[in-house]
């Protein structure tokens, strides 16, 4: 899938414009807009999470399902839940 690209108009102070240079210049980068989303990716995660690949949601979707079907409707009691936490 090829990401959407946004056009945005930024005002950097210095310190944001050198570490942007710098991203640049490390990872071999064409321009300022590269070493954004390289940032972002970078360091994203620490604020918002990536959304999920189809794959992966199918996976914990099958494997959901596969153990509903093998325990129903079994219900653990709060003494099975405490043990379990070694409460």
């Amino acid at each position: 899938m090829i990401p959407k690209l946004i056009s945005a108009r930024v005002e950097l102070d210095e310190y944001a414009n050198k570490v942007l240079a710098v991203l640049k210049a490390k990872y071999g980068l064409n321009d300022k807009s590269e070493a954004i989303n390289k940032f972002a990716e970078l360091y994203g995660d620490e604020i918002v999470e990536k959304e999920p690949k189809e794959d992966y949601v199918k996976h914990i979707l099958e494997v959901t399902n596969k153990h509903l079907e093998k325990n129903k409707n079994k219900r653990m009691s709060l003494k099975e839940l405490d043990a379990l936490c070694e409460v």
